[in-house]
């Protein structure tokens, strides 16, 4: 339950990343209120996870499932550029988050 909730607070960092992007640094008031509102939902999942999941575990999973999920958002939504390089470093983070997993007590 606990990767579950992690995975989900991931998912939600994207989803508050992109609305910070769209708040346009804080001067548009609905982008921003979702941004708050999903961040404080995010923390709240981290804060769950790591009741059990050892502390490096869960802040580099749920750091690692943001920065490669925001990757993508920002490619394929905001038509951001990519190229081989961020490819291979999101690549990077995807095996860290892995090998993070499969080395993880819980």
């Amino acid at each position: 339950m606990a990767w579950a909730a992690l995975f989900i607070a991931g998912l939600l960092e994207v989803v508050w990343a992109y609305f910070m992007k769209q708040s346009a640094g804080f001067t548009r008031l609905g982008p921003s209120i979702a941004a708050v509102g999903f961040m404080i939902v995010s923390f709240v999942l981290l804060s769950f996870s790591m009741r059990t999941l050892p502390l490096g575990a869960a802040y580099v999973a749920w750091t690692g499932i943001g920065a490669v999920g925001t990757l993508i958002v920002g490619v394929a939504v905001l038509h951001e550029p990519v190229n081989l390089a961020r490819l291979a470093a999101a690549g990077l983070i995807l095996a860290g988050l892995v090998l993070m997993r499969l080395t993880s007590a819980h």
